[in-house]
């Protein structure tokens, strides 16, 4: 089991992380961001359009927000403009931080029902387990736009929690 040290811990790392990449990112003229580099969702742009809906689709399941359109097939394709899916996912890292910020053991006791467009089917999940899963697939997703931003030759700033300022 998790406790509210680890999710605040957890949120702090995903917007140092976004803010490492996105940074990063800045510096590759749009062409690169979107070239086909072979990951799942192909591409930096779609790769990070992605991310940003799986974090706003979960968050919409453990606090009760307004789910992002379409699927998962649509998550590619979220924001088309780079200096918009910028400014989104700086207001998402926030709303998780204030989201964080407020999580005590209750909000992470019991289960959570919620409806899966990819299994097509309502699923039921310890709610600290799909909070791990939350940061897990940032984890995931972080790392393969990593790659491709050494791929088109920029180069990301540390990773490592441990070397994560206080």
């Amino acid at each position: 089991m998790i406790d509210a040290a680890y999710v605040r811990l957890m949120a702090r790392y995903n917007r140092w992380q976004n803010e490492n990449l996105y940074g990063t990112a800045d510096g590759l003229p749009d062409a690169e961001r979107r070239c086909d580099r072979g990951a799942f969702f192909r591409s930096i742009h779609e790769t990070c359009n992605h991310l940003l809906w799986a974090d706003r689709m979960w968050m919409s399941r453990f606090s009760g927000g307004e789910q992002p359109p379409g699927g998962m097939k649509e998550s590619v394709s979220l924001y088309a403009d780079w200096g918009a899916l910028k400014t989104e996912r700086r207001q998402t890292d926030a709303a998780i931080m204030a989201w964080a910020d407020g999580i005590d053991a209750a909000a992470l006791a019991g289960d959570l029902t919620w409806y899966s467009g990819g299994a097509q089917r309502s699923l039921t999940g310890p709610r600290w387990k799909l909070v791990v899963h939350f940061f897990n697939h940032q984890t995931h997703h972080r790392g393969q736009i990593h790659a491709m931003l050494t791929q088109a030759g920029a180069r990301p700033g540390d990773t490592d929690l441990p070397v994560m300022s206080e």
